[in-house]
């Protein structure tokens, strides 16, 4: 736990704060936090600052709060992703919260199985979850805002240009040419496909709306370490904001 995550709803007042269940568990049974134990502690969607524990009992914790930074940086970055496998899904929510990402699409394409979008995980308390732990491993306060496109054409065609628009958007694809740059300047879009890409009426229309193809690298990658390729090449300092 490199931060501990409350919720504006979690607060007793100004400077304290009551956590409850697998936050206080972890308190006391890994960190062996007794009162006056000091640890970091971020506001959802806030500040960063200190926490001095007052009480542990069971699963129920009190904290004093101090609150005095801003989280860092983010990535002004709109990740389109299609939709992968669950398991590989709540790896990608982590780096994706890690890396600072501004927003996240998920969409589908005629390479996703059906059957993911029928995945628990979908629902919104647990992809927010997996999100405030890559968030928590990172020491930030802010997640990604997360939309589902069920549809692919009605979002290419009728979405995907407006949020292009403004952004040096890139699409991630093989065979693709044009390298993908380094650390560009300015707000950004990135849509990565399924494994083996987008198939090539799905590569056009994204093309269509504004999407430039782009490499990153001879080889072809999975998606995870796609993601992570690109996030990199993209989230370098440069492009923070």
């Amino acid at each position: 736990m490199n931060l501990l995550l409350f919720d504006p709803s979690e607060r007793e007042g100004d400077e304290r704060v009551r956590i409850r269940g697998h936050r206080a568990r972890h308190l006391r049974e890994v960190f062996a936090a007794s009162p006056g134990h000091v640890l970091p502690v971020g506001e959802i969607g806030g500040r960063l600052g200190t926490g001095t524990v007052l009480q542990v009992d069971g699963d129920d914790a009190l904290l004093a709060v101090t609150l005095e930074r801003d989280p860092p940086p983010r990535l002004p970055l709109v990740l389109v992703l299609a939709l992968p496998r669950p398991k590989m899904l709540r790896r990608l929510l982590r780096a994706v919260a890690e890396f600072g990402v501004s927003d996240l699409v998920l969409i589908n394409s005629e390479r996703v199985e059906k059957s993911f979008w029928q995945s628990d995980l979908l629902g919104g308390a647990m992809l927010r979850d997996y999100c405030l732990a890559g968030a928590a491993q990172a020491r930030d306060t802010r997640l990604p805002a997360i939309a589902l496109r069920r549809r692919f054409r009605p979002f290419a065609e009728d979405e995907l240009p407006a949020l292009c628009a403004g952004r040096r958007a890139l699409l991630a694809h093989p065979g693709a040419t044009l390298p993908c740059p380094a650390s560009p300047a300015g707000p950004l879009l990135l849509a990565i496909g399924p494994e083996a890409g987008f198939n090539t009426f799905e590569a056009g229309l994204l093309a269509a709306a504004g999407c430039t193809p782009v490499s990153l690298g001879p080889r072809t990658l999975r998606v995870e370490t796609a993601l992570v390729a690109g996030l990199g090449r993209l989230g370098a300092p440069g492009a923070l904001a």
